[in-house]
């Protein structure tokens, strides 16, 4: 495994690095892989559908400068954290369990399967991204009744809405979170609101016409509910999918791994011993019917051995009593010695 056999003198080390570190690069890589493709697909094929409306004129969906900042700023940080940090199990299950071992070796996480999948989700949401924003500037009007239905708004709900998703697909394929993951991800999403901003700014279109042409878009489209609305629902359209599939995969088609999952789930729960009753009695006397239910000395005397123990000591007694009395004298002058003589 990547020179292991050179890296260590001592073959016992090789465990940890095969059954933990091995597997963690290996599921990590397999998210980077299925993440970075999906993520391109979503991007890439909304122009596909845009070119139906454009008389395939080439003319891009996104502002210049959000293709450039886009795998550059925008969504490197955060799948590179996801990248080097996540972890399914602690090591700890990793040596516990050799059998998570497994997919790697069959090769299950990222196949010709997976990547026909990451597809099949890029086209999906590249079909909502695209025509729900459609739906939503056609005809449409400010609260002012100026008009809104132009292009530049509708760029600015299509890329503000594919931030929105390709940030709540990677928060949701992450299963291990920490400070940096925190940071990149949400500071990601926040970087990009604070860059359209400052590029759609007044003072920077003024100030250079010719490069940031988008002059006061995000002030005059986020104030509109209908805007706000369409963003939400792009949002929530293309993430059930992945939420439905993730729910519903261990269930109707599990893997060997899935069943070790719900084995690990099993010993993290906390095992309750079943709660001690205690019998309150109202005072410290014993009533006569309590007594009387109880397991009492009832069988030892309906059985009679209490009285025959009593008749056989009385007879011993009685017997001792008027035994000297009954001696016959002939007995008692042959015992003493001048009747031997």
């Amino acid at each position: 495994m990547l020179n292991s056999d050179f890296a260590f003198s001592q073959f016992h080390h090789l465990q940890r690095l095969l059954l933990v570190h091995g597997r963690w690069s290996y599921n990590r890589m397999c998210k980077f892989l299925s993440y970075f493709f999906y993520k391109n697909f979503t991007f890439t094929l909304v122009h596909f559908w845009y070119a139906f409306f454009n008389g395939f004129s080439a003319q891009t969906v996104y502002e210049t400068w959000f293709i450039t900042c886009y795998n550059l700023v925008y969504t490197s940080l955060p799948v590179l954290g996801m990248s080097l940090f996540d972890q399914d199990v602690n090591d700890t299950w990793s040596l516990r369990f050799p059998e998570l071992y497994e997919p790697g070796q069959d090769n299950l996480y990222f196949n010709k399967k997976e990547f026909v999948k990451c597809l099949m989700q890029g086209i999906y949401s590249s079909f909502v991204l695209f025509f729900v924003p459609m739906g939503t500037l056609c005809n449409t009007e400010r609260n002012d009744g100026k008009d809104i239905s132009d292009y530049q708004s509708f760029s600015l709900v299509v890329q503000t809405s594919l931030i929105w998703v390709v940030t709540m697909q990677i928060a949701l394929r992450t299963t291990y979170w920490t400070i940096i993951n925190h940071i990149f991800i949400w500071g990601s999403l926040g970087f990009y609101f604070c860059m359209s901003l400052f590029l759609y700014s007044d003072g920077l279109c003024l100030a250079f016409p010719d490069v940031f042409q988008f002059l006061g878009v995000v002030r005059n489209t986020m104030n509109q509910p209908q805007m706000l609305l369409s963003i939400i629902l792009s949002v929530v359209l293309c993430m059930l999918p992945m939420i439905g599939y993730q729910f519903l995969k261990p269930l109707f088609w599990p893997i060997s791994v899935d069943k070790v999952f719900d084995r690990i789930q099993a010993c993290r729960l906390p095992r309750q011993s079943p709660a001690k009753t205690r019998l309150k009695h109202s005072s410290s006397r014993r009533c006569a019917y309590a007594f009387s239910h109880e397991h009492g000395f009832g069988a030892l005397i309906t059985s009679g051995k209490t009285m025959k123990f009593r008749m056989s000591k009385k007879r011993t007694l009685f017997q001792k009593g008027r035994g000297p009395r009954e001696i016959p004298k002939e007995a008692v002058s042959a015992r003493s010695p001048t009747h031997a003589t």
